[in-house]
């Protein structure tokens, strides 16, 4: 048997009586069937199939018992009866666990071709968010019924990001009518070698041109020399590769990729494929912060390129100030990546810049007051931008002692609740959004997610209280959104060493949620997510000499070399927030990196951090900015402002305080 440590927030005892454990001194105890929980989820991670039906009666009564009888019936899924697949979804009817023994029974009907019982359990899935089980339902009205679904075919296997049984069969099913064109196959392909989904793009070529998948090896290996040996006039399905291999080479030379364009495939490819090529070429060396990356693009229209390509478009546009090309990437893009906040904002930013008539000075306003709130970084910008300040929201009405009772009530919260005090957080945290979503009609309403939340604060589960409070629509908590546990902590450490406190709260937030023992996939621990190396690096520098790896998910010494390391790369910085928060995420390098060489332009902030390359990244420093400055609002009481944080980057002027040796 396999005992873990049980990392509590919460007394299991006050979960499973209903009452707030905060007001309990209850020391959590690790009882016989708590052993057995444990005891069947590590037998589960292990497919211990055997073990599992073993232990199973052990559970009956326990809050978890829903669980052990989803591991074990999941374990010998294959092997189950349909009679005993249907006594389960009974007998667990409106559970998570229902509905995730549906979804994993889809797929395996969907892989076996059995659509005679896939018809009948597909309309019975209420969580509806699996792309392969909706995909095995194009396919399967395709196939059975000959509904014609290729636009949303499109849609979900363009999104897919792995390759997949499901989306497959319904493109094949799609193509093979004539529904879908060898276009659109060729698209797929392309959207998939720029992600470096390599099996992806051979699904899609032994689609549309089985005959050249053979071929991809080589392509792969040695685009240039794979572009030597192809016949620029001969067939059709030449072009297309020769688009492929391109975009293979622009991924490591994209000034090699031009040349070859330029010099022997310009002519031969057409309009959308010469389109195609310029912008996996303009992305490429956007992405490297080249200065030729808009020349790139501008060798072709906006209007054949993707929308990660017009998106790449824009940022290197907006990094030379050339807001005429920004605008108009930005208005090619689909009306669905137009609609993202980042582009409404940098689009009503271009307009305003080259605005010369009232009207569209209007428009232009018109669309920053569309986003402008205290939602996230670009509702914060645009909210500055209109000229208004960033205040916080007026307080929603307390909640009544009926709508706290609905949220501690409902058994999904409460099982929910009682994973994460057993240390089972996956577990917890998926229970947990399932029953806050509910999967029905309208889901959960603000008033109800701000007690679901309320019930996760009172809990200390911090992540589930700020995830979930921050889904409502009409009303904000930022309370909720934005707590500080750990205040005294946290304040007494940022003070001592002269940081700022509202940036430590924001740094955290995005870290881990606040929770104490969170451990990434890479190994960085704690609050504030310390990589080993880096602990013992920072230990050194600021003088815990006594200091043991052990000691990482210590509350008071995570945040002591936290805080200590942030600091550090503050200074390196010379004090600009949003290159120090770079450097926390990726490393001090890449930041020095991304600032630009002698000569760089000087750019606001904002641009400088949407032309981060590391998608990561780019989005970890909007929102740490973003929380530091509704933290800075609350600690305060006073109005903040997000551009005055940002500032603005350019390379180093020589005056920094550079530790060469930082991790």
């Amino acid at each position: 048997m396999q005992f873990r440590t049980i990392l509590t927030l919460i007394g299991l005892l006050g979960v499973l009586s209903g009452l707030p454990a905060l007001a309990q001194s209850v020391t959590p105890v690790l009882s016989a069937s708590d052993a057995v929980i444990l005891e069947m989820n590590d037998a589960f991670k292990n497919g211990q199939a055997k073990r599992l039906t073993e232990l199973l009666p052990r559970t009956r009564g326990h809050v978890l018992a829903p669980w052990a009888a989803y591991w074990e019936l999941r374990a010998r899924l294959e092997s189950a009866t349909p009679a005993e697949i249907s006594s389960f979804l009974t007998l667990y009817a409106g559970t998570y666990q229902e509905d995730r023994l549906r979804n994993d029974w889809l797929l395996l009907l969907g892989q076996n071709r059995d659509w005679s019982r896939f018809v009948l359990e597909a309309p019975n899935f209420r969580m509806k968010d699996d792309r392969e089980v909706r995909c095995y339902v194009l396919a399967m009205e395709q196939i059975l019924v000959g509904v014609d679904m290729a636009n949303e075919v499109k849609g979900q296997w363009y999104a897919q990001k792995d390759a997949g049984d499901g989306c497959a069969l319904a493109a094949q099913a799609h193509f093979d009518k004539q529904l879908l064109t060898p276009a659109d196959i060729w698209r797929k392909a392309r959207l998939s070698l720029e992600a470096r989904q390599i099996k992806a793009t051979r699904q899609a070529l032994d689609i549309v041109a089985p005959q050249a998948s053979a071929a991809l090896t080589d392509l792969l290996a040695k685009p240039e020399f794979f572009l030597g040996k192809l016949n620029p006039g001969s067939l059709r399905y030449h072009q297309e590769l020769a688009v492929l291999a391109l975009i293979r080479l622009a991924d490591s030379s994209p000034d090699a990729a031009a040349r070859l364009l330029q010099s022997r495939w310009d002519k031969q490819l057409d309009a959308r494929q010469r389109a195609w090529a310029w912008g996996a070429i303009g992305t490429q060396a956007a992405q490297k912060l080249s200065p030729d990356a808009l020349g790139f693009f501008n060798h072709a229209s906006p209007a054949d390129m993707s929308d990660e390509h017009l998106a790449w478009r824009a940022r290197a546009a907006l990094r030379l100030g050339q807001w005429t090309d920004a605008l108009a990437a930005l208005e090619a893009m689909s009306p669905q990546a137009s609609s993202e906040v980042t582009w409404v904002y940098w689009r009503g930013r271009a307009l305003k810049q080259l605005a010369k008539t009232e009207p569209e000075r209007a428009q232009a306003a018109g669309l920053l007051q569309s986003i402008a709130g205290v939602g996230g970084f670009y509702n914060m910008l645009a909210l500055e931008e209109l000229g208004q300040p960033i205040t916080p929201p007026a307080l929603p009405e307390p909640l009544s002692t009926a709508e706290k009772e609905a949220a501690r009530a409902n058994a999904g919260l409460q099982r929910a609740l009682a994973a994460i005090a057993l240390g089972l957080r996956s577990e917890g945290v998926r229970e947990w959004n399932y029953s806050t979503n509910l999967h029905t009609a309208g889901g959960m309403s603000d008033r109800e997610l701000l007690a679901a939340a309320d019930l996760a604060c009172q809990h200390e589960v911090w992540d589930r209280c700020i995830n979930t409070s921050e889904r409502t629509k009409s009303v904000i908590d930022l309370a909720q959104r934005f707590p500080m546990p750990h205040k005294q902590a946290v304040l007494a450490r940022s003070r001592v060493i002269g940081l700022d406190p509202a940036y430590v709260y924001g740094l955290i937030r995005q870290e881990s949620r606040f929770i104490v023992d969170a451990r990434s996939g890479v190994g960085a621990s704690g609050l504030m997510q310390v990589m080993p190396a880096t602990a013992r690096w920072t230990a050194k520098k600021i003088g815990l000499t006594s200091f043991k790896s052990h000691q990482i998910t210590e509350r008071d010494t995570n945040i002591a070399i936290g805080t200590g390391y942030l600091k550090l790369v503050l200074d390196d910085f010379s004090g600009s927030m949003p290159m120090a928060a770079a450097a926390y995420n990726a490393g001090p390098g890449r930041p020095r990196t991304w600032r630009g060489q002698t000569g760089a332009p000087v750019m606001e902030a904002a641009i400088w951090a949407e032309n981060v390359p590391f998608a990561e990244t780019r989005d970890y420093v909007k929102k740490v900015l973003a929380n530091t400055t509704i933290y800075a609002a609350m600690i305060s009481g006073q109005t903040q402002s997000l551009k005055a944080r940002l500032g603005q980057v350019g390379p180093s002027d020589g005056t920094l305080v550079v530790n060469r040796d930082l991790p």
